[in-house]
């Protein structure tokens, strides 16, 4: 697996990263806890070092997973996690929108406990998971300044932070990474962020880079989804929004037909032509699924390709927003 570095930091990850929300967390049926088990220590076994976990997936489970899995191999891995949430209300959002809580205390607290779930001393790269409108940001940044001081953490990140948030957070405590939804039908970080991000060098580490399961190709407007798969609150998942946007999956899939390669991984391999600080983290409870995502790694796309991938995708515009209201509002801030 080739390697990369997030920015200017010097965290050097795998090139495509395992996000790791969907084996606790929002996509219907849970999976085995033993077969995740094994999916983790598959991934490392595949070269993969960067892994993305939450205290809110679950809530909690994720971590614990993650420290179940991975203690054994933690000299080989990069843990990233998040705070910020306040989970003593309904942190999933389904009720009004999730509470926020980005107190110094607060995140203190947290980082205290996803160290004892992810059975480790150090968190190596601790996200603020959404911006929170009543705590300055220079506030956060500063504990987790506290927090890198007394080695419980090694990089400060973002996820979903707007561009001046990112600039006033970045003059406190250099920021490392920004985490923020990417993909080839969802391209907003284009206009300001990656621009920013390039200006302050931080790194850019898109989640949901294959769409959420809709770019590989395996969904389609007929799908059914769980009654409690979290898809089916998101306006970009009706029946009717899938018909049009299968526009993405068809161009894919035409560019994989002569690449030898499926629509995920060329969707995977069109993030890693973006920019060489970009690494996405698509995520999956199968293994022949982490394998072909993987393989994304070493699928070239010559300069030809991209161009013709830019001209077809213009023409498509997606249809549905990416998330209901009370949590896009969260975004961007």
């Amino acid at each position: 697996m080739q390697k990369r570095k997030l920015g200017k930091s010097n965290l050097e990850v795998s090139a495509i990263g395992l996000g790791c929300m969907g084996m606790s967390f929002s996509y219907g049926v849970l999976p085995d806890k033993k077969e995740m088990v094994s999916l983790l220590r598959a991934a490392v076994e595949h070269g993969v070092t960067f892994f993305d976990t939450a205290e809110v997936y679950g809530p909690f489970t994720n971590e614990e997973l993650l420290g179940e899995a991975l203690s054994p191999l933690r000299d080989k891995i990069v843990i990233a996690s998040k705070f910020g949430f306040d989970l003593t209300s309904d942190p999933r959002g389904m009720t009004g929108g999730p509470r926020l809580d980005s107190r110094p205390a607060h995140i203190k607290q947290v980082a205290e406990a996803s160290l004892k779930r992810l059975k480790t001393d150090v968190i190596d790269l601790f996200y603020q998971h959404r911006v929170d409108p009543n705590v300055p940001i220079e506030d956060v940044a500063g504990a987790v300044k506290d927090l890198i001081k007394e080695g419980k953490v090694k990089h400060f990140g973002l996820s979903e932070a707007g561009a001046q948030t990112i600039r006033r957070a970045h003059a406190v405590q250099p920021v490392a990474a920004l985490q923020s939804e990417y993909s080839l039908w969802w391209r907003k970080p284009e206009a300001e962020i990656i621009p920013t991000l390039e200006e302050l060098g931080i790194g850019l580490v898109p989640y949901s880079p294959l769409g959420k399961g809709f770019l590989t190709g395996a969904i389609n407007e007929d799908t059914k989804f769980a009654s409690n798969d979290f898809r089916n609150s998101l306006p970009r998942f009706t029946p009717q929004a899938r018909a049009v946007n299968q526009a993405f999956v068809d161009l894919l899939a035409a560019i994989g037909k002569e690449k030898k390669a499926t629509p995920a991984q060329v969707a995977l391999a069109w993030l890693l032509a973006q920019k060489p600080w970009i690494v996405p983290i698509p995520g999956t409870t199968k293994l022949h699924r982490l394998e072909e995502n993987i393989g994304a790694a070493t699928l070239t796309l010559t300069a030809d390709d991209l161009g013709r991938i830019e001209s077809a995708a213009s023409k498509i515009e997606a249809q549905g927003n990416r998330y209901p209201e009370n949590l896009e509002r969260l975004t961007g801030r």
